[in-house]
């Protein structure tokens, strides 16, 4: 998932990224609209991340999310047939 789904998928994500990184506000969140350099900064500032480290855990979590998100849809694909 790139930075741009990330923005696309932003209400769908919001409340996992809340979850992950529990130090990052609403305000945070709303104010960064799912910009994924923003969020990578948000991560330097909040949890003192240097930029690799921050991009490796926005990797990290996008990775996982796609994931839920895959089995997600199969399962309803399999509800619907």
């Amino acid at each position: 998932m790139n930075k741009d789904v990330l923005q696309g998928k932003w209400r769908e994500m919001k409340g996992k990224v809340k979850e992950q990184w529990g130090k990052l506000t609403d305000d945070d969140l709303d104010k960064i609209e799912g910009k994924g350099d923003q969020l990578l900064g948000l991560l330097q500032q909040r949890y003192g991340y240097a930029r690799d480290k921050a991009e490796e855990e926005y990797k990290r979590f996008t990775e996982k999310y796609s994931r839920e998100l895959e089995t997600d849809r199969a399962r309803h694909a399999d509800i619907r047939q």
